[in-house]
């Protein structure tokens, strides 16, 4: 098992090809953990989760970020997730608790727990306007969606590949991904190759339990393209929230609103989307944040 999640990326068959892995098993069990998530919640959160950073390392900006939410009709009620370029990720799901029939193959219902609907990637690189690409849902499975995402959003046809190895008590076994990608120009053999390397690959979770890294498993999905490995970017489940940000939230609520929020013990809770934590302000810190909202 792997001890750290990380990317890895690759340019093959003379750059004409650029690929992407990871392993994020700390990402995906940190998330459940965080959220108390069900294992389907746990394995449509894990494959969105690892998708979303090899997507975030592939901007180029230090302060570029990048969302991609699903919008849709499941019992998951959604999930939204950001990235940013140095394989800082965080995310939630809507409903935590959310149940979904397993697939005839006995592999988690992950279609079904996330539904019919949308997913759109908004990229805000600095510029004016974020770029904004939404799509409808293919199956709900995650990595069919992206991989259509990529084809119809971004003219890029790609392969991406995503999985999450839940274990009987809930916790996360393994978790990673890959992201194939085909540049323009790109020669017919060199399709003909990559398409007989994904035909016969073992599934993502498959690779990983039986002692893949991220190296090996482009390694395979690459064979006969001559990979030439670049660097790795440390991956993690990051959270930047803080009191100090949720005060500045609540003072922009402005004095009016904000005298109405205290709890019968004239006190606010306010708790992160993202990693659950909890902030609470006492009376004091209200008081001051009163007077800096007159």
């Amino acid at each position: 098992m792997n001890e750290h999640d990380y990317i890895v990326r690759a340019t093959a068959a003379d750059e004409f090809i650029r690929a992407f892995a990871i392993t994020s098993r700390t990402i995906a069990e940190t998330a459940r953990k965080a959220h108390d998530l069900t294992p389907v919640a746990t394995a449509a959160l894990g494959r969105l989760l690892s998708g979303a950073a090899m997507m975030g390392v592939m901007m180029k900006g230090e302060r570029d970020v990048l969302t991609v939410r699903i919008d849709a009709s499941g019992p998951l009620q959604g999930l939204l997730v950001t990235a940013d370029s140095h394989g800082h990720v965080k995310g939630y799901v809507g409903n935590p608790d959310a149940e979904a029939p397993d697939r005839p193959d006995g592999h988690l219902g992950v279609g079904a727990a996330v539904g019919i609907g949308v997913l759109s990637v908004i990229k805000d690189l600095g510029l004016k306007d974020p770029y904004v690409g939404d799509i409808e849902l293919q199956s709900g499975e995650i990595a069919e969606d992206l991989t259509y995402y990529f084809a119809a959003s971004e003219q890029t046809p790609s392969s991406v590949g995503l999985g999450v190895l839940v274990d009987r008590d809930g916790s996360v076994l393994q978790s990673g991904g890959f992201i194939v990608q085909l540049m323009p120009d790109v020669p017919d053999e060199v399709i003909t190759q990559l398409e007989k390397n994904l035909k016969g690959l073992p599934s993502v979770t498959e690779m990983l339990s039986a002692g893949k890294t991220p190296e090996d498993i482009l390694t395979t999905v690459l064979q006969g393209l001559s990979p030439e490995f670049a660097e790795t970017t440390e991956a993690a489940f990051t959270c930047n929230c803080s009191k100090e940000r949720y005060a500045q939230g609540l003072i922009s609520l402005g004095h009016e609103e904000l005298a109405k929020l205290p709890d019968e013990q004239g006190e606010i809770e306010v708790r992160c989307r993202f990693c659950n934590h909890a902030y609470r302000f006492d009376a004091k810190d209200i008081e001051e944040m009163l007077n800096v909202a007159k």
